[in-house]
């Protein structure tokens, strides 16, 4: 992944000064590393039962398949939609016999589930359409779960999982090293507003052509950039949804035409002088997997701590170290 490459005309000079003082050893705190580092330890010796619905998305077959790699027990049931689960009575992750459970039987199977696996951990990668119903569904029984669905009304998702009092990770983006890159520029745009005025911002996202919407991860970094002094409205934000032009202008590898996250944002002086590019490139869907198993074993962490806050976004997991 490239996050920045920068070049100017003029030269930098004068760092600051630091000064260090030492303290007793009386005094001496934990670093926030260290504080970081006991939260990994604890969340290495954590191995909650993991169930990822539904397990017949790419997505969601995806995240369940990184749940085998990084040695947790996948639950080996699924929720799905009523046309996969008359098409067909399991699917295969990893080697593992997953059932597919029809949406009128679910409220069985999650009591077996719930009695079978104490520890559980759900995880949500299925359809806009259903994810508020999901969500409802998951408060009723009180189980912990892992949101990575977008879409939906999300105002009323956040509502029904806040006054459910249950811990969940909620999150439209789940890859850890670009939420990483947000959370950045939004850092960047409240310390130094107005530090690119006069400059012209131009994006590019490119995603697989079943992408009809303009990327949420874009959206949200052109409101950062607009902070910072160059603002563009979303309109203007260039989407490349086209084959040809993804592997010939974009770049984009053939294999990954159908699972890839292109996105460049270039900055240029009023001048033509300086440029700066911020640029993220994303094949397959590894990298939110990776990001969806560490936020479970974060809230698996959450739950054991009987933590007062209860619910979490990425930019929580981030601050926590939770990174494998």
């Amino acid at each position: 992944m490239n996050v920045l490459t920068g070049h100017t005309c003029h030269g930098a000079t004068g760092w600051p000064k630091l000064n260090f003082t030492t303290l007793p050893c009386h005094q001496h705190q934990p670093s926030p590393r260290q504080y970081r580092r006991r939260s990994l330890s604890t969340m290495a010796s954590l191995s909650p039962p993991i169930m990822v619905n539904s397990c017949t998305g790419k997505m969601g077959h995806a995240t369940a398949e990184a749940v085998v790699r990084a040695g947790l027990q996948l639950v080996p049931i699924s929720f799905t939609g009523a046309s996969e689960a008359v098409a067909v009575g399991n699917v295969g992750v990893s080697g593992i016999p997953v059932e597919l459970v029809h949406p009128g039987e679910r409220q069985s199977a999650m009591e077996s589930v719930k009695a079978q696996y104490p520890g559980l951990v759900l995880i949500d990668f299925t359809l806009p359409s259903v994810v508020n119903d999901n969500v409802a569904f998951y408060a009723r029984n009180k189980i912990p779960f892992v949101v990575g669905t977008t879409g939906g009304d999300r105002e009323k998702l956040m509502q029904d999982a806040r006054a459910s009092n249950c811990y969940a990770v909620i999150a439209p983006q789940m890859g850890k090293q670009v939420v990483a890159f947000q959370a950045t520029l939004e850092l960047m745009a409240k310390e130094f507003p107005g530090a690119f005025s006069g400059y012209k911002l131009e994006v590019t996202e490119s995603h697989q052509r079943q992408k009809a919407d303009t990327s949420g991860t874009a959206k949200a970094v052109v409101a950062s950039i607009a902070k910072l002094g160059a603002p563009i409205t979303e309109d203007e934000i260039v989407k490349v949804r086209d084959a040809s032009t993804q592997m010939e202008s974009i770049g984009v590898p053939e294999e990954h035409l159908s699972g890839h996250a292109f996105h460049t944002y270039r900055l240029t002086s009023a001048d033509g002088n300086v440029e700066f590019v911020f640029q993220h490139n994303v094949c397959g869907r590894s990298i939110y997997a990776e990001g969806t198993v560490d936020a479970a074993l974060f809230l698996a962490n959450k739950v054991q701590e009987k933590s007062e806050q209860r619910i979490f976004d990425m930019i929580d997991v981030l601050k926590a170290g939770a990174m494998r």
